[in-house]
């Protein structure tokens, strides 16, 4: 079962049948370009999800492995002063777990859930057509 499939089901409690939203990175159809590369070029993708990022601000979410999602933040404060937080959620059969350092480690529930449910389905309808030049819903090339 898919990270999608997982996610989404964790979402609606059920066994719905979802729309086809596979990335399938064996096919790589940019095949000149390394993995981290594709992850930054999907990062940039991902990054504008959440809206407009203020200034002084850089962000970053990405799929790094077929369960584990990454949000990254930085913020900078003059010229040599960055704080940074790193996000990692993990797609687990018991749910999806937050995991942030110096914080405890939980499983997302409710809006959050549902946001990052969301999230997860717009990454990779936008990954899809803008990266892989792929028809989300089918996995077809698009024309």
């Amino acid at each position: 079962m898919g990270i999608l499939s997982k996610a989404y089901k964790l979402l609606v409690g059920s066994d719905a049948e979802i729309p086809r939203l596979d990335l399938i990175k064996k096919r790589r159809p940019l095949k000149n370009l390394t993995e981290r590369e594709l992850i930054q070029l999907e990062s940039e993708i991902g990054k504008d999800l959440f809206g407009p990022i203020p200034s002084g601000r850089s962000r970053k979410f990405f799929n790094l492995d077929e369960k584990t999602w990454i949000w990254y933040e930085e913020t900078r404060e003059g010229r040599n002063k960055i704080h940074s937080t790193t996000t990692r959620y993990e797609v687990q059969d018991k749910g999806v777990l937050k995991v942030q350092e110096g914080s405890r480690y939980a499983y997302i529930e409710g809006a959050e859930l549902r946001n990052f449910g969301l999230a997860v389905q717009m990454y990779y309808e936008r990954v899809m057509r803008d990266v892989y030049r792929r028809d989300p819903a089918t996995g077809q090339k698009m024309l």
